[in-house]
């Protein structure tokens, strides 16, 4: 019979201002094992908050702290074992770190947002790029 419980993540759409100064850049982060672009993201610890996790997951996937800001919309869908997934999402700006590569993470790239749309693998990160624009332009962070 197969685990229908729902897998429980967290994860940031990562941020910091342009080196030109002009707008926002973004992290994506490459995983080998799945071979694809995306947000810094991954499963909750037993016994750990949606917002510790997403703060864990950023600073081991990427090498930066951050500072949550708004709440994006959660995702949910289906898991590669068929188990339904929801990840819960921050927008964070990056306030400090180096990457260096690792298990997870072979690689970093801070895009702009139009860019890092189009290099995101799934749609729904691209429409998390979407969300976080329209939350930063509505708490005046842009």
């Amino acid at each position: 019979m197969a685990d229908t419980s729902v897998v429980l993540a967290a994860g940031c759409v990562l941020w910091r201002r342009s080196t030109s100064g002009a707008g926002v850049e973004l992290a994506l982060v490459y995983r080998p094992k799945w071979a694809d672009w995306s947000h810094p993201k991954g499963k909750l610890n037993r016994g750990e908050g949606a917002q510790e996790a997403a703060l864990r997951e950023v600073l081991e996937e990427t090498g930066m702290t951050c500072d949550l800001g708004p709440e994006l919309p959660t995702a949910h869908y289906v898991d590669a074992q068929g188990r339904p997934k929801e990840v819960r999402y921050w927008a964070a700006e990056a306030i400090g770190g180096t990457f260096a590569p690792n298990a997870e993470v072979s690689r970093l790239v801070w895009l702009a947002p139009e860019a890092a749309s189009e290099r995101v693998t799934r749609a729904r990160d691209a429409e998390l790029i979407a969300d976080f624009l329209a939350a930063l332009r509505t708490s005046g962070g842009l």
